[in-house]
C-alpha cells in the first residue's frame, strides 16, 4: 500500500496552517489523488483523518485550495472548535472522509429527500489508536448514519481501522453494538447536540436516526464516488455562482485539470514550515452542559432540548 505523509505550514490553531498531504515527497491531493480503494479484493478503503479523536479543533479538507490541503474551518473570520458537550470530549472518533468522494449538492437523495452537502463523504474511524490531523488510514466499512445538516444530506460513515484489535470481529454495522455497546447511541447524540452550544437547534437524522447497514453503507459509497468521477472529468460544474471547487490534481489521468510537478500550479505550493502550536482561548475546554428531557431513554432515546450552560 501507498505510503504517505504531511507537509505542515504554520502553527496549528492559526488562519494560516495547512497540512498537505504527500506521497514519496511529492504533494498530492486527498480529495482527488489517494484512491478511495486501498483494497478493492478485500473491500478494503482509504480514509484521511482530518481530526483525531479528543480534540476540538474543526479541520476540514479545503475543497477550494489548490490540492486541497486540510485547514482549520472559519465562521466570521474566527477559527472553529467543536465544544465539550458533556460527557463528550471534543470529537469521539477520528474523523476525516473518504478520498475520491463527493456528495452532490444538486442531486436529491431518493430516502433523505435532500441534496448532498458538497463535501467529500464523511467518516466516524472507531478503532482505538488517536489518529494525526492527514494520516491516511486503510478502513473497513461497517454502516452508515444520515444527518440532515441545514437541510442538507451529511452522510456519516462508520469505519475501523484494518489494524484495530477488534477488526476481525467487527463486520458490520451490529457488531459494534455487540462489541462496543453504547457507541452508536453516542455517536447519534454527539452530531444531534455538537451545535446547541453555538446557539443553533438540535440536529435531525433520516431514518430516524437508525445506522444503516454494511451493504447500505457500501451503496452510498459507490454512489458518491461515482459523483466525484462525474465532478473530476467536468461532467459535473465544479464552479458555480455558490462554490468553487478546486479539482487540480496529479494522478487523475484524462481529467482536465490533471498537472505535472513542472508546472506552476505544483511548483508554486508553500515548502514545510511547521511550529508549535499557538495558545487557544482556555473556554474551549470546559464543559458544555446541554440539559435534556429523556423519555424512555433505554427504548427511543427520544428527548427534547431546554437549555445550554457553560461550567
Amino acid at each position: 500500500m501507498a505510503q504517505y505523509s504531511t507537509r505542515i505550514i504554520g502553527a496549528p490553531n492559526t488562519l494560516e496552517h495547512r497540512v498537505y498531504t504527500e506521497q514519496n515527497g511529492a504533494v498530492v491531493s486527498p480529495f482527488h489523488d489517494i484512491p478511495l480503494f486501498a483494497d478493492q479484493a478485500n473491500s478494503i478503503l482509504n480514509m484521511i483523518v482530518e481530526v483525531p479523536r479528543w480534540t476540538n479543533a474543526k479541520m476540514e479538507i479545503s475543497k477550494e485550495e489548490t490540492f486541497n490541503p486540510i485547514k482549520q474551518d472559519v465562521k466570521r473570520g474566527k477559527l472553529r472548535f467543536v465544544r465539550n458537550c458533556f460527557p463528550h470530549h471534543g470529537y469521539i472518533w477520528n474523523y476525516g472522509a473518504f478520498p475520491q468522494t463527493w456528495e452532490d449538492p444538486h442531486h436529491t437523495h431518493a430516502e433523505t429527500k435532500a441534496k448532498g452537502d458538497n463535501d467529500p463523504l464523511d467518516v466516524c474511524e472507531i478503532g482505538e489508536q488517536i489518529g494525526y490531523v492527514g494520516q491516511v488510514k486503510q478502513v473497513k466499512v461497517l454502516g452508515i448514519m444520515a444527518l440532515l445538516d441545514e437541510g442538507e444530506t451529511d452522510w456519516k460513515v462508520i469505519v475501523v481501522d484494518i489494524q484495530d484489535p477488534l477488526a476481525g470481529r467487527l463486520n458490520d454495522i451490529e457488531d459494534v453494538e455487540r462489541h462496543l455497546p453504547g457507541l452508536i447511541r453516542a455517536t447519534n447524540e454527539w452530531f444531534r447536540i455538537y451545535k446547541i452550544p453555538d446557539g443553533k437547534p438540535e440536529n435531525a437524522f433520516a431514518f430516524s436516526g437508525e445506522a444503516k447497514n454494511k451493504k447500505y453503507a457500501t451503496e452510498i459509497i459507490h454512489e458518491c464516488h461515482e459523483a466525484w468521477r462525474r465532478l473530476i472529468a467536468s461532467e459535473a460544474l465544479a464552479k458555480t455562482p455558490s462554490y468553487d471547487l478546486s479539482i487540480y490534481n496529479l494522478t487523475v489521468d484524462g481529467s482536465p485539470l490533471q498537472v505535472k510537478k513542472t508546472d506552476q500550479t505544483y511548483t508554486s505550493l508553500p515548502p514545510d514550515s511547521r511550529k508549535p502550536p499557538a495558545p487557544i482561548d482556555p473556554t474551549i475546554s470546559k464543559w458544555q452542559v446541554t440539559f435534556l428531557c429523556l423519555h424512555l431513554r433505554a427504548l427511543s432515546f427520544s428527548r427534547f432540548y431546554i437549555s445550554s450552560v457553560q461550567v
